[in-house]
């Protein structure tokens, strides 16, 4: 079996911009730049001949590629693709206390300490189960041969991390902003990052 997955993060929202983390629990919309991201991005791809779109079950994902369901392609909400939860730090104003906080989680996660989270939130190795389950699903239809994911920066990165059969330590090192595209490839045996971090599509104009 062959795919191609185009899987990119959802447009711009107002907490994105105020550099705030919303996570899982704050199901916050498009904003003016995120809409304009979203429509360069169905320009740049609405040739491409998509079996199946998956999105989370957050609206800003759906509203990133709702040009594409309005062409009539099916679509699908995993609670997989959900951003990673933050608990108690989701839509809160960054202060000099909540930055250290989340320096010292992202070190332990750095250190390999992956079941370390916030009260109220979720930990790595949580995460990956969930977005387990969700390629389990997604893999099993090899009738869909190209395949659009809309999902969340934190759990694209780690979701990188699972299809390159890297630790999830290693998940700073995939970039990305709003709107971003990655491209990966599945031969039947393995997937293979053939785009990474594109944002061509999103021009000035």
């Amino acid at each position: 079996m062959q795919k191609t997955l185009y899987i990119v993060r959802h447009g711009q929202t107002d907490l994105n911009k105020q550099g705030i983390v919303q996570g899982r629990g704050r199901d916050t919309d498009l904003n003016d730049e995120g809409r304009r991201q979203a429509s360069q991005f169905y320009q740049a791809y609405k040739d491409v001949p998509f079996d199946k779109i998956y999105i989370s079950e957050l609206k800003r994902t759906q509203q990133s590629i709702q040009p594409f369901i309005d062409l009539g392609i099916p679509y699908q909400k995993l609670a997989g693709l959900d951003e990673l939860a933050w608990g108690v730090h989701e839509g809160q104003p960054a202060t000099p206390g909540t930055k250290a906080a989340f320096l010292q989680l992202m070190r332990d996660w750095l250190d390999g300490k992956l079941d370390e989270k916030f009260e109220g939130g979720e930990s790595p190795n949580e995460v990956k189960e969930r977005q387990l389950q969700a390629m389990e699903t997604i893999m099993s239809h090899p009738e869909e041969k190209t395949v659009l994911v809309c999902m969340h920066g934190r759990a694209l990165r780690l979701l990188m991390c699972i299809l390159t059969n890297q630790p999830l330590t290693q998940m700073d090192t995939f970039p990305h902003q709003n709107l971003v595209l990655y491209k990966v490839t599945y031969d039947g045996s393995r997937f293979k990052i053939v785009e990474a971090n594109n944002a061509k599509h999103l021009k000035n104009d």
